[in-house]
């Protein structure tokens, strides 16, 4: 009796094993909510950071600008068509390189993908051990990783293979224009806080207008990112409000060179 048992105990651990794996971000399994109460965050990393860099770079950058060209006494209509150019172009330039770089990321991960497919069709055996002996390193017990391995193969190869070998979810490659257009837009938005500061406010307030407008952006940006990333929210804040800081008052001692009005 205890001899039927066993096999009927090692398929069920082998069984969680491949839920465990195969029901992961990314998989063709439908996610179920596990006990525990935790809520990964890092795969939303892709997508957190190409919006938040693109408003932290349009807050940031355009108010440098602007406070540059205020401390050259620079009269409201220049100042209002520096800040629209500024968000214009700087919002292109976010677009096309968030787009060359996820694209890049892409084609690399396709490339991978492609080689590991071949290899699967040309070495199936093989490929098998070499998942197995994943499987041991990642923590599998020797007697279940066969039975795993086997299971995973049956399962969908390639994708096991990407997720244990190589850290790729098939099923949720980077997308080049979904990171572009949110690297645009969130450059856009930040880039407008600034612009509609030296619109709204005049003279002398410009200049201190657009400092606390930035570092209030920045902090909350940076607090934000952070909070939705599930790291330190204080730090965070204090990194973008430190760098903020020394870009905007490099920006106002260069603009102080050229007290030109225009």
């Amino acid at each position: 009796m205890a001899g039927a048992q066993q096999p009927r105990n090692g398929g069920s651990s082998a069984a969680a094993v491949v839920d465990s794996i195969t029901g992961g971000r990314g998989s063709r399994a439908p996610h179920h909510r596990s006990w525990h109460s935790e809520e990964h965050t890092s795969h939303r990393a892709p997508r957190l950071r190409a919006a938040v860099l693109g408003a932290n770079d349009g807050l940031l950058s355009t108010s440098s600008l602007l406070l540059g060209v205020v401390a050259a006494s620079a009269s409201r209509e220049v100042l209002f068509a520096t800040g629209v150019a500024a968000l214009v172009s700087g919002a292109g330039s976010m677009a096309m390189g968030e787009y060359s770089s996820v694209s890049s990321q892409r084609d690399a991960e396709a490339a991978d993908l492609a080689m590991e497919a071949e290899a699967l069709a040309a070495h199936p055996r093989a490929e098998l051990r070499e998942l197995t002996e994943n499987l041991k390193v990642n923590g599998v017990p020797d007697h279940l990783a066969v039975e795993v391995a086997e299971a995973l193969t049956a399962h969908d190869a390639l994708a096991a293979h990407a997720q244990l070998e190589l850290g790729i979810q098939p099923d949720d490659l980077a997308d080049p224009l979904e990171a572009a257009v949110a690297s645009a837009i969130s450059f856009a938005l930040g880039a407008m806080v600034p612009i509609l500061v030296v619109m709204t406010l005049a003279g002398d307030a410009r200049a201190p207008g657009l400092v606390v407008s930035a570092l209030v952006g920045l902090g909350a940006l940076g607090a934000f990112g952070a909070r939705l990333g599930g790291a330190n929210m204080l730090r965070a804040a204090l990194r973008v409000l430190l760098g903020g800081a020394a870009a905007m008052t490099i920006a106002w001692l260069v603009g102080n060179l050229f007290n030109v009005s225009v």
